[in-house]
């Protein structure tokens, strides 16, 4: 047996979909958790999960993945859910997306 197997790899696809679909509806709930702030804390956000599943095989655009994310056309969803980016959210974001060059 691999010691080093991560036991992600070893989750069930369905059970894997189910909690991705549950965390997108999630954040389609929160939109007070805005990307910017994601991207943060965490280095990523609503529009890198419309890449992921992009480069997963969707066969849509990145308007068409942004909208299966947003449960929204994209520019609606700023319209109406995004908030202007201040100085400090924007320094977050870069020190956050810095680390992910790491992975």
């Amino acid at each position: 047996m691999n010691s080093n197997a991560d036991p992600l790899d070893a989750l069930d696809d369905a059970q894997a979909a189910a909690a991705f679909r549950r965390l997108v509806r999630h954040l389609r709930r929160r939109h007070d958790a805005q990307n910017i702030d994601l991207m943060g804390l965490a280095g990523f956000c609503r529009n890198c999960l419309a890449d992921w599943i992009r480069d997963a095989g969707y066969d849509g655009d990145k308007e068409a993945a942004r909208e299966v994310i947003h449960g929204m056309p994209s520019g609606e969803w700023k319209a109406t859910r995004q908030t202007p980016a201040t100085e400090e959210q924007l320094a977050r974001m870069a020190a956050s997306v810095a680390k992910n060059a790491q992975d």
